[in-house]
């Protein structure tokens, strides 16, 4: 049995090996699945991490064991997801500054036949940012690959005053609620 995570993040990648997860398996999704039209972030976060996990399951054997992820940030009930170009992030960091957002994480699943997919929802507070720390943090090239246009694991935490929920989930992976699951499909990362 092979744990396989269907992403190439490497942040979540990072965060299955501080739990010991060894020989990781990583095949990502062919292309960037959009964001159903009309859903809700939950919605939307469940369904892409759904599509990731079964196209990686397609090119695994039975006994394998699937993760997947998507992560959006919402604000407003808008979904930010990864911002397309420069202006594009900087605007989003605006629309974040001295605000609450949420973190979605959809999580799935797949082992034994069976498919299991839940989603982690994160708050976090953002201080007001000046025009020349959007500048600066935009030009560092960090923003571009992460949903909401920042990343809380790297320079992007001089930005969060505050979290209510999980951390991980803001990194792209809800580890707890991961671990659950886990558990309850007889995979034991303990």
């Amino acid at each position: 049995m092979a744990i396989v995570l269907a992403s190439a993040s490497p942040r979540r990648r990072e965060l299955l090996e501080k739990v010991g997860v060894e020989n990781l398996v990583i095949i990502p999704a062919k292309s960037e699945l959009p964001v159903p039209q009309g859903a809700s972030p939950d919605e939307a976060v469940r369904l892409i991490s759904l599509g990731k996990a079964r196209e990686a399951a397609e090119q695994c054997p039975p006994g394998d064991v699937i993760i997947a992820a998507d992560t959006v940030v919402s604000i407003d009930g808008r979904i930010l997801g990864k911002p397309q170009g420069e202006g594009a992030a900087a605007d989003m960091l605006r629309e974040l500054s001295g605000r609450v957002h949420e973190v979605y994480t959809g999580v799935t699943v797949i082992s034994g036949g069976e498919e299991r997919v839940e989603c982690e929802r994160t708050a976090v507070r953002f201080r007001p940012l000046g025009e020349d720390e959007i500048a600066a943090y935009v030009a560092t090239g960090e923003p571009m690959d992460k949903a909401g246009a920042y990343g809380a694991q790297g320079l992007g935490c001089l930005f969060v005053e505050g979290i209510e929920g999980d951390f991980f989930n803001v990194m792209g992976l809800p580890m707890c609620r991961l671990g659950r699951i886990l558990s309850d499909m007889g995979v034991k990362l303990l």
